[in-house]
């Protein structure tokens, strides 16, 4: 795949660049490697007024960089600027915490050990390897680029190959708020390279946010070099609604969950599973409110969807619900590639998905949403569990007894009880079964790049 920015809304290729040769990227590694000497030597507190530093250039500079999220995968332009500020909060929250996560943990009892002192010690384990996708084109970034620098860590970047003006801001970004060069290097290079990247005796641990099998092939090459990798490889997340919920909220909320960032987000809610007493009422207005959406030019501050990041995507995203319609799924709304230039795809709501059709177990990865009806609680968690994802899921309902078992029952990395799953700095996020492995965000996320070293004293 070329490395260019070719804007989804008209398929115009507006910007190519040349990948990085092999002495550019050994270069880059070897900023990194020493920068990461100078990192970890330095204080929290130094590390947390270059973070803020980073925060504050981001939110000076939020409209042009939401400009460029947009032009280079389509979301609507508010989303792009809600983006950077998030990635601005993520920033701080790393800043004002970090210390307090990595501090030494003292064994209360050090004579159980034979000792006078006993700690657990968090060190930073070098350079990370980071291979993020388009979709949150700086967010997905800068969840791990927050709390790896701030634990000492330095970052090398392969980014996706449609989004190369983010990929090289960052870099930017991290050496104009202060941190030593190399401290934060970018890789213009393509997904073939990537295995040798990992090989490289420098890169201590690599963390990866993408599909399945790109997880697959970079978990193998990591384990064979015995190198630390955090997944999150997507989901299939269930909504599910009970009688007992506020249909109003649910249906609002479940439109909002489907179509967030052009429904092109691995936690966005994709099967909506619903009990069959609030079955019709939700799908007709479910529908409703899907069909009301306004498609269009992202640019344009009064469209809610814009198209889909790549004409791959938007292709695949039409070859599930085709092969759906084929095999018997009723098409509520959507559906259809519209005409014109740019990679459209409307929203849609598909009904009567029954196992054989690709929609019923594959990720939809756009606002395509599926609905099932079911009888009773047994039946909602046997679906919502009946696939091989897990990242994160939402339930509906007023019940006590049924929010426990949603909490205890739903096989998932996160349970939302009536309200949509969304990531916060302040929670772990991340996923199990085939959505992967490792935490983000959080104590966990800044934890999962650092060296847990026992220190015994007699």
């Amino acid at each position: 795949m070329a490395i260019a920015v070719v804007n989804p809304a008209t398929g115009i290729t507006e910007r190519e660049f040349a990948a990085h040769t092999a002495a550019e990227v050994e270069e880059r590694l070897a900023q990194a490697q020493a920068a990461f000497e100078q990192l970890k030597a330095t204080s929290f507190a130094q590390r947390g007024d270059w973070m803020r530093a980073g925060a504050e250039l981001l939110e000076s500079e939020t409209d042009s960089l939401a400009a460029m999220i947009t032009r280079e995968m389509g979301k609507p332009i508010a989303a792009s600027r809600a983006e950077v500020l998030k990635c601005a909060k993520v920033m701080r929250y790393y800043a004002d915490h970090a210390q307090e996560f990595l501090a030494d943990e003292p064994l209360d009892d050090p004579s159980a050990v034979n000792a006078s002192r006993a700690v657990g010690r968090y060190q930073p384990l070098g350079v990370v390897l980071a291979v993020m996708p388009w979709n949150y084109p700086l967010w997905q970034v800068m969840r791990f680029a927050a709390p790896a620098l701030m634990a000492g860590n330095t970052g090398v970047l392969k980014h996706a190959s449609n989004v190369p003006e983010s990929a090289l801001f960052l870099q930017e970004l991290f050496e104009r708020a202060g941190f030593p060069v190399g401290a934060f290097v970018t890789l213009l290079i393509g997904s073939g390279e990537v295995a040798a990247v990992i090989e490289d005796p420098r890169i201590r641990a690599v963390t990866l946010t993408g599909s399945e099998p790109a997880g697959r092939s970079v978990a193998s090459t990591a384990a064979a070099q015995v190198k630390k990798a955090v997944l999150e490889l997507g989901g299939s997340d269930p909504f599910i609604v009970m009688p007992s919920a506020d249909l109003d909220a649910a249906v609002a909320t479940a439109v909002t969950a489907r179509t967030l960032n052009n429904g092109q987000s691995c936690i966005a809610a994709k099967r909506f599973i619903v009990h069959t007493e609030v079955y019709d009422r939700f799908v007709e207005a479910f529908t409703a409110a899907m069909a009301a959406l306004t498609m269009g030019d992202p640019m344009d501050e009064t469209v809610q969807v814009g198209p889909v990041a790549t004409r791959s995507g938007r292709d695949e995203l039409a070859e599930l619900v085709d092969d759906a319609r084929a095999r018997g799924a009723q098409i509520l709304t959507g559906g259809e590639v519209p005409a014109g230039e740019g990679w459209f795809y409307p929203p849609t709501v598909v009904a009567e998905v029954r196992p054989g059709m690709r929609l019923h177990l594959e990720e939809a990865f756009g606002p395509v949403a599926t609905v099932y009806r079911v009888a009773d609680l047994d039946e909602a968690l046997a679906i919502a569990n009946g696939t091989d994802f897990g990242l994160s899921s939402a339930a509906w309902t007023q019940d006590p007894e049924e929010q426990r078992r949603f909490a205890e029952e739903l096989e998932a990395g996160a349970v939302f009880l009536n309200g949509m799953t969304i990531s916060y700095p302040e929670l772990p996020f991340g996923g199990i079964k085939n959505s992967g492995y490792g935490r983000e965000l959080a104590a966990a996320g800044i934890r999962e790049f650092c060296n847990l070293k026992t220190v015994w004293q007699a």
